[in-house]
């Protein structure tokens, strides 16, 4: 998504007190000293991030579709969506907003609804800006019951789910996956279809392996967009969310343990935004998920989220298939268009076959190890990632490419 440049001078140009209390007159000079940071990404390389939804995001006029998307959200409707996990007796949820004026409340509070139908407040958290989000952990969590919930934000919005009960009495487990989610039919902030076909089959768990977001410096357009669309099938059921290559704002991505890459086509190894976006990305998307299996940060402080779900007695490992993944270019012979393509039938395989290479990492190996020999409450074990280990790479006109 491009942004005209005339825009982002126009943004970039720091609004005075006196214009924002015309904007908005009910802010004080107190609220717009405390107003967040407007390029909580720096700019470099050019460009701010994120400028939609971050600093006077209500001036912003980059994209007419996505400000309108942004802007008009009715003050009673901005949080969005809450997914959520349950396992091993603690409860996970995230809860994701619209941007908020600075003179809106800052803390969202989680509700459960008792027996006798009043809420009882469990937990309240600070927003997390940049990325609007809300986090909450709940330990002791009794996972034989079916409660419902809210997330509210003080008396001005609200969003209600259940949380379901753990399925293990049930013969069939059922998971839908899904992955990609265009943003060439964005004006469409309703998936009726799918939500409707979803529903008739109504499945214990949802599986989105990637590219909720296609608008690479615009996450949190991209996510809001992705949320509304699936918030009425989310909100009562677990959701098991993992960001792909679109999602860091690349074409493609070899995380290579966290280096720098040097282009957004990414086969350099790396992330090529700033590691604060791809750690907002993360924290959007899966702060809700079980407990890493080794929290410890890879290269510039981006952390991991490997880990393993049990549902109704199937047990989950959630792996980072790109994260630790070696880039391709500089490291092997380019036998085609990118340096991750082999078009030429003759090719030595054994020619890609270099030391040092990494596919998943010697963290996830072990922690797949560990996770296939522990079968604890799990009957089946499966394996969840973004992409698929069945060709040497992640794009290709299939015509062309010899196997």
């Amino acid at each position: 998504m491009s942004i005209q440049k005339d825009s982002r001078r126009q943004f970039i140009k720091k609004t005075s007190s006196l214009a924002l209390a015309a904007c908005l007159p009910s802010i004080n000079a107190r609220a717009y000293e405390k107003m967040n940071e407007p390029f909580p990404f720096g700019i470099e390389r050019g460009k701010p991030l994120d400028t939609c939804a971050t600093g006077e995001w209500w001036n912003w006029k980059g994209d007419v579709q996505m400000s309108k998307f942004m802007q008009e959200r009715p003050r009673s409707k901005v949080i969005a969506y809450a997914v959520y996990t349950h396992d091993r007796g603690i409860l996970k949820m995230t809860a994701q907003l619209f941007p908020l004026y600075p003179n809106e409340p800052d803390e969202v509070t989680l509700e459960m609804k008792g027996e006798d139908g009043a809420w009882k407040i469990m937990d309240q958290q600070k927003i997390v800006y940049p990325g609007w989000s809300a986090h909450f952990r709940l330990d002791n969590w009794d996972n034989t019951k079916r409660m419902n919930y809210r997330v509210r934000l003080a008396n001005q919005a609200a969003f209600e789910g259940t949380i379901r009960p753990d399925p293990i009495d049930q013969e069939e487990i059922k998971i839908a996956t899904m992955s990609c989610n265009s943003h060439r039919d964005e004006t469409v902030t309703e998936r009726n279809e799918y939500i409707r076909n979803l529903k008739f089959h109504d499945p214990d768990i949802l599986f989105f392996a990637g590219d909720q977001s296609y608008i690479h410096e615009h996450h949190t357009y991209g996510i809001l967009l992705f949320g509304v669309q699936f918030a009425e099938i989310m909100r009562d059921r677990p959701v098991i969310m993992i960001p792909d290559d679109h999602d860091v704002g690349q074409g493609n991505f070899w995380g290579e343990g966290g280096d720098v890459a040097d282009s957004t086509a990414g086969d350099s190894g790396g992330y090529y935004y700033p590691a604060s976006y791809a750690k907002m990305v993360e924290r959007c998307q899966t702060w809700h998920l079980p407990d890493a299996f080794d929290p410890t940060p890879i290269k510039q402080g981006i952390g991991v989220y490997y880990t393993n779900i049990r549902v109704g007695g199937v047990d989950f490992a959630i792996v980072e298939d790109r994260k630790f993944k070696s880039g391709p270019k500089g490291k092997i012979p380019i036998m085609g268009p990118r340096p991750d393509h082999i078009i030429d039938p003759s090719y030595d395989r054994k020619a890609v076959d270099v030391d040092g290479l990494e596919l998943l990492g010697k963290r996830q190996i072990d922690f797949l190890h560990q996770w296939g020999q522990d079968w604890q409450g799990a009957e089946v074990k499966v394996v969840l990632s973004q992409t698929a280990f069945v060709e040497p790479c992640t794009y290709t006109e299939p015509w062309k490419i010899a196997y």
